[in-house]
């Protein structure tokens, strides 16, 4: 009978082999991890916890699980124009199972050499199953919520929508076909940290975040750090094609609400708008920022239009 693994195990037969980049003095195997730190630019640090059945189905595929955990903490760098540098991994399991973290580990390692990102260190527990990720990167030009000013044009760097749309099809609640199945996984678990646009707008953008929560609850972040509004054409919205397969009359109120996209929201004064526009990015505008209160509102042909959803919420 196959005995499973302990902590000690899991981490020398499933992590300890991860390969080791860019400023990597000792990864993992000792009580801490040994960086050096970039010449140039701040360190940019952010972590997130997944909880099973709250964040994923508790029976996803563990790969599925693993590359969803980590692409959603480099949107936090991507949100930031931080360079992926290094990553720590908690990992808490009800049971050690060893097919379950053969998978899980290869779409973690999957993922990691994808970005270019580093396992430097972690820890195994029992518990109900998480995942928390903490990811550290590198940036010469931080991009912050707090720089937009009135006038200033509102983005998006893509199509949203589509994950909201699809998590009724990854918990089982709505059947499909097979194409709308393999397409609703690919975006929920599978989002594209927005990094190469970060990149692109860096020396332009007043300020950006992710949109993880819903755009309208994400941009309302913007408009308290910075102390202004934004007023938004709902009929500019890239609504996700998948959006509107799975959802039809919904999908522009899940564009604006549902969130798990991660796509950027920025701001660009109007003097960098056609510099913008040269770059040939797939960012959409869709509103300006004005003075206000401190609020985000919505308009649909003219009229006010007031979202039946607040964003996702954490508790």
């Amino acid at each position: 009978m196959r005995t499973a693994p302990g902590e000690f195990e899991i981490i020398r037969d499933y992590f300890a082999g991860a390969p080791t980049g860019e400023g990597v003095v000792l990864g993992i195997g000792d009580d801490c991890a040994l960086l050096q730190p970039p010449a140039q630019g701040l360190l940019a640090t952010s972590v997130d916890t997944l909880v099973a059945d709250r964040h994923f189905p508790a029976d996803a595929h563990p790969a599925a699980i693993a590359a969803r955990a980590l692409r959603v903490n480099l949107s936090d760098l991507a949100a930031m124009n931080a360079r992926p540098l290094w990553f720590t991994l908690a990992l808490t399991l009800p049971h050690s199972d060893a097919d379950w973290l053969r998978q899980f580990a290869d779409g973690l390692l999957e993922t990691a050499r994808t970005y270019g990102v580093s396992l430097i260190g972690g820890d195994t527990t029992g518990g109900p199953l998480s995942i928390t990720i903490q990811v550290i990167g590198s940036s010469n030009a931080p991009l912050r919520r707090d720089g937009a000013g009135v006038g200033d044009a509102i983005y998006v760097s893509g199509p949203l929508g589509a994950a909201a749309a699809a998590l009724p099809v990854v918990l089982g609640q709505k059947m499909v076909g097979e194409r709308d199945r393999s397409d609703a996984e690919r975006a929920f678990y599978y989002p594209e940290p927005q990094l190469a646009t970060a990149a692109a707008i860096g020396p332009l953008a007043s300020s950006a975040l992710d949109i993880s929560d819903g755009l309208l609850a994400d941009l309302g972040h913007i408009c308290e750090a910075s102390g202004v509004s934004a007023d938004i054409d709902l009929h500019a919205l890239p609504v996700a094609p998948l959006a509107r397969r799975l959802a039809g009359e919904r999908a522009l109120q899940l564009a604006a609400c549902g969130g798990d996209d991660y796509q950027l929201c920025f701001t660009v004064p109007q003097a960098r708008m056609a510099a913008l526009e040269k770059l040939g990015l797939d960012a959409v505008r869709i509103g300006t920022v004005i003075e206000g209160p401190r609020e985000v509102r919505c308009w649909l042909d003219g009229e006010r239009w007031l979202s039946e959803s607040a964003g996702y919420q954490h508790f």
